[in-house]
């Protein structure tokens, strides 16, 4: 669904959840073709058993690329992504969990080089099926103002 938010129109301590996406084998071997990630705490069972969550575990980079591409149901045509901060990898997702993901905005700052935009800092929890936070990056939006706020 398509909208046009300003950055007026974004107010610090707003939160949304998206929809939750379950994490299947696929999802983890083709990330690993993708990316050229193929370490074997992704792919090896064996391996895995014998390591500290006694399993295979999802990539990170893979948790991020599926959580933040949760959030785009909602796509505001006035704003872009302008980059990503504080990427950390706090528990591991398994073959099974369902991720989701909750957004809540941290800052609004006018853009010094160009008034006529802001960014927005929305702070992204990709939670497991237990609510548990997994993964936590931080969303910069480059975002249009309100013409008549120029």
């Amino acid at each position: 669904m398509a909208e046009k938010t300003y950055f007026e129109g974004y107010e610090i301590g707003a939160v949304r959840e998206t929809g939750g996406r379950t994490i299947t084998e696929t999802d983890i071997v083709v990330h690993a073709g993708h990316t050229g990630d193929f370490f074997p705490h992704h792919l090896d069972e064996e391996f895995a058993r014998k390591g500290p969550f006694g399993r295979r575990i999802a990539h990170g980079t893979m948790l991020v690329a599926i959580g933040i591409g949760l959030t785009a149901g909602r796509v505001n045509e006035a704003a872009f992504a302008y980059g990503y901060d504080k990427v950390r990898f706090i528990r591991p997702v398994f073959i099974g969990d369902t991720i989701r993901t909750r957004v809540t905005v941290l800052e609004k700052v006018i853009d010094a080089k160009n008034p006529r935009r802001g960014r927005v800092t929305e702070r992204c929890e990709i939670l497991n099926q237990r609510s548990e936070i997994v993964v936590l990056v931080d969303q910069i939006l480059m975002v249009e103002r309100r013409p008549d706020a120029q």
